[in-house]
C-alpha cells in the first residue's frame, strides 16, 4: 500500500492550474491574456522568470497565434501548453480543428466565459461546448482540486500512445479561476514519475515530411475513422490513468463520471462544472427530507461516456439535466446528449437552462426544481430566468 504525503495549501483556480503546468514541465507555452484566464498566464510567466519552470513563453499577438505556436512545437516533439477563454477560444477555432484533426498532443485550459453578443465577462459554458466536434478530449472541473488534478492527467492522457489527441480542460470563469479553495498538491518527484518526459515526436527529423498536406477523399475518410477509434479508445485510458492517479494522490478519482446517491434514486440531477457542488448540497437537503434523489456529474464531455451514463441511471425514473449552454433551435446540449445516451430506456429527461451569462444559481434553485418534479410538475424544457 502506497503511503501518500499530503501537501495541503490554498490557491485560486488559475494558480492551481499554473502550478500543475509548472510540475508537468512543458518546454513551450504560448498564452494570450484574456479575462478571466489572465492571472494564470501571469503566474506561469512568474515561474519562468524566477527559474521554477524552464520553458519558452512565446509572446503572441492573439489566441490564433498562441495555438499555432504550440502546435508547431508539439509536432516537433515538445510538451506544450496554452490557455484561453470565451472570444479567445473562438479566435483559436481554425487552429483547434487543425490540432484535433492532426491528433497533436496539446493541453489547453479554458476558463469558461459567456460569448458576445451581448458582451459579458461572466461565466457560462457556451464557449467550451462550441468545440465539442473538433476531435479534442474535453474534461470539466467541479472545483479547484479538480482543475489541478485534471490538468496533470490531461498531459498524461494526451501523450498516451493509445490516444495521441489534444485535451481541453474546462473550468468555470471567476467561480473557479478566482476563488481560493483548499488544495492538495503532489510533490514534484511524484509528478515526475506519473508524467515522465514525452517519449516521441510526430515527425522524424532524419526523414522530414510535409505536415498538414491535402488528403484525397479516401485518405481523409480513413484519417477521420482512425481519430474516431482513438477517441472511443480513450475512455478506457482515461479510466486507467484516473485509477493510477488515485493511488499516487490518496484521493478518490472518478474517471469519466461521478455518482452521488444514485443507487436508490428515483430522480437524478445531471451536471458538469462548478455548479455540481450546488447540486450536491441540494441533494443532501432533499435526502434529509426523505426524498430519493441523486446526482450524476459528467467529468468528461468528449468522448461522451454514454455507456457509463446508461449503467449509472439504470432503475431511475427521470433525470433533470442542468445546462449552462444552449443549442439554439435544438435545446440544452447536455440534455439532448443524455436523451441520446439513454434512448429507449423509458427514463424521462427534463432540461433546465440556467446560469447563462453568469446568472446566479444556488442550491435552492436546484432544490426547488426537483421539488416541483417530485410534486408532479414535469416539463420538457425550463429556463430559470427569475
Amino acid at each position: 500500500m502506497i503511503t501518500v504525503q499530503k501537501n495541503v495549501t490554498a490557491m485560486v483556480g488559475n494558480h492551481a492550474v499554473a502550478y500543475a503546468v509548472k510540475q508537468a514541465k512543458p518546454q513551450v507555452l504560448a498564452v494570450f491574456p484574456i479575462t478571466p484566464q489572465t492571472t494564470m498566464l501571469e503566474k506561469l510567466a512568474e515561474y519562468i522568470d524566477n527559474g521554477e519552470l524552464k520553458a519558452e513563453l512565446i509572446k503572441v499577438e492573439g489566441e490564433h497565434s498562441a495555438l499555432a505556436a504550440v502546435y508547431g512545437a508539439a509536432v516537433a516533439g515538445a510538451r506544450v501548453f496554452t490557455a484561453t477563454s470565451s472570444q479567445g477560444l473562438l479566435y483559436m477555432t481554425e487552429m483547434i480543428y487543425w490540432v484535433g484533426g492532426e491528433r497533436v498532443p496539446i493541453v489547453n485550459a479554458v476558463a469558461t466565459r459567456a460569448l458576445a453578443e451581448p458582451w459579458s465577462i461572466w461565466d457560462d459554458h457556451q464557449d467550451f461546448f462550441s468545440k465539442r466536434d473538433a476531435s479534442w478530449i474535453m474534461m470539466m472541473a467541479e472545483n479547484v482540486q479538480d482543475a489541478y488534478d485534471m490538468t496533470l492527467q490531461a498531459f498524461r492522457i494526451s501523450e498516451d500512445k493509445r490516444v495521441i489527441l489534444p485535451v481541453m480542460m474546462g473550468f468555470d470563469g471567476f467561480i473557479l479561476t478566482h476563488t481560493m479553495e483548499r488544495l492538495e498538491i503532489l510533490d514534484d518527484e511524484t509528478v515526475e514519475k506519473f508524467l515522465p518526459p514525452r517519449e516521441f515526436n510526430l515527425i522524424d527529423f532524419n526523414d522530414p515530411v510535409n505536415v498538414g498536406p491535402i488528403a484525397a477523399p479516401d485518405d481523409y475518410m480513413k484519417i477521420k475513422h482512425e481519430a474516431m477509434k482513438a477517441m472511443e479508445g480513450s475512455k478506457e485510458v482515461i479510466e486507467e490513468i484516473s485509477k493510477e492517479y488515485e493511488r499516487i494522490s490518496g484521493r478518490k478519482q472518478y474517471g469519466l463520471i461521478e455518482c452521488y446517491e444514485c443507487e436508490d434514486a428515483d430522480y437524478v440531477f445531471v451536471t458538469a462544472g462548478a455548479w455540481t457542488g450546488d447540486a450536491t448540497e441540494a441533494v443532501r437537503r432533499l435526502r434529509n427530507e426523505g426524498k430519493k434523489v441523486g446526482l450524476l456529474k459528467l467529468r468528461v464531455i468528449r468522448p461522451f461516456p454514454k455507456e457509463r451514463i446508461k449503467e449509472a441511471l439504470k432503475g431511475v425514473q427521470g433525470v433533470v439535466v442542468f445546462d449552462r449552454e444552449y443549442s439554439y433551435g435544438y435545446g440544452g446540449i447536455l440534455a439532448n446528449e443524455i436523451k441520446s445516451a439513454i434512448y429507449n430506456t423509458g427514463i424521462e429527461v427534463m432540461s433546465v437552462i440556467a446560469g447563462i451569462g453568469g446568472k446566479d444559481v444556488r442550491p435552492l434553485h436546484f432544490q426547488k426544481v426537483m421539488e416541483d418534479v417530485l410534486n408532479g410538475k414535469k416539463f420538457e424544457e425550463r429556463w430559470l430566468n427569475d
